[in-house]
């Protein structure tokens, strides 16, 4: 790395949260706070102007208050792949925990809020992100397990790819024309797609058409945690 004393960059859209972090990091003498901002688009132009070694960012911020820490994660990958990024959720959120490890879960790391406090942890995570490293709360580890097991054990994992694609779009309330024009395909192939879906799911042909496919969409919803 050349030098200690890593650079670090806050992203956070509390003040009070933001202010905790920077207190906690100046009493390492290892850790320097680059910059603190409170949302994505002032977390990149940060990461550009002070080229830090990590990131510690929230999963929510402004703009949208959605994936916006995982976003930053991607973005960074691409752009400065160098910089070691550590996500802080306040909730276990599996997918966002696939994704910020996808493709690859080095220089990662993904962290529940409350270990902030822990300042031992804290610094052990950056160190580790910027050495290439990859650190996963152990509560996020059994959720993921977790989730593994309800979607090996649900029906909905006897479907291709193809036609988990299609029941989303049926879930969604597409007709077969719409899922047709979306997915480039024939409305008969569509049409074949949703009677393996049916069959896949162990649904009664007796049923009417459209209680099937609520019936479908009920099993996709219930195996995707919605």
């Amino acid at each position: 790395m050349g030098h200690t004393t890593l650079r670090v960059v806050v992203a956070e859209d509390s003040f009070l949260v933001r202010e905790g972090i920077r207190l906690l990091l100046a009493t390492q003498p290892d850790l320097e706070l680059a910059d603190s901002v409170a949302s994505l688009p002032e977390l990149l132009r940060a990461v550009e102007e002070t080229r830090p070694d990590a990131v510690l960012t929230d999963v929510r911020m402004p703009p949208d208050d959605g994936d916006e820490g995982i976003r930053a994660a991607e973005t960074l990958a691409r752009t400065h792949p160098r910089v070691g990024v550590v996500v802080l959720s306040q909730y276990v959120e599996p997918e966002w925990a696939m994704r910020l490890f996808e493709p690859t879960a080095s220089g990662r790391a993904y962290l529940l809020k409350e270990r902030v406090g822990d300042i031992g942890q804290l610094r052990g995570a950056i160190a580790a992100v910027v050495a290439g490293g990859t650190v996963l709360d152990p509560a996020v580890v059994q959720a993921l397990v977790g989730a593994q097991k309800r979607r090996a054990a649900s029906p909905i994992g006897r479907l291709t790819p193809r036609e988990r694609e299609v029941l989303a779009l049926v879930a969604r309330g597409d007709s077969n024309r719409r899922i047709a024009e979306q997915l480039v395909l024939s409305e008969r192939a569509v049409e074949k797609h949703i009677s393996s879906v049916m069959h896949k799911l162990d649904l009664d042909p007796g049923d009417a058409g459209v209680h099937r496919r609520v019936r479908a969409v009920l099993a996709y919803l219930a195996a995707d945690g919605r």
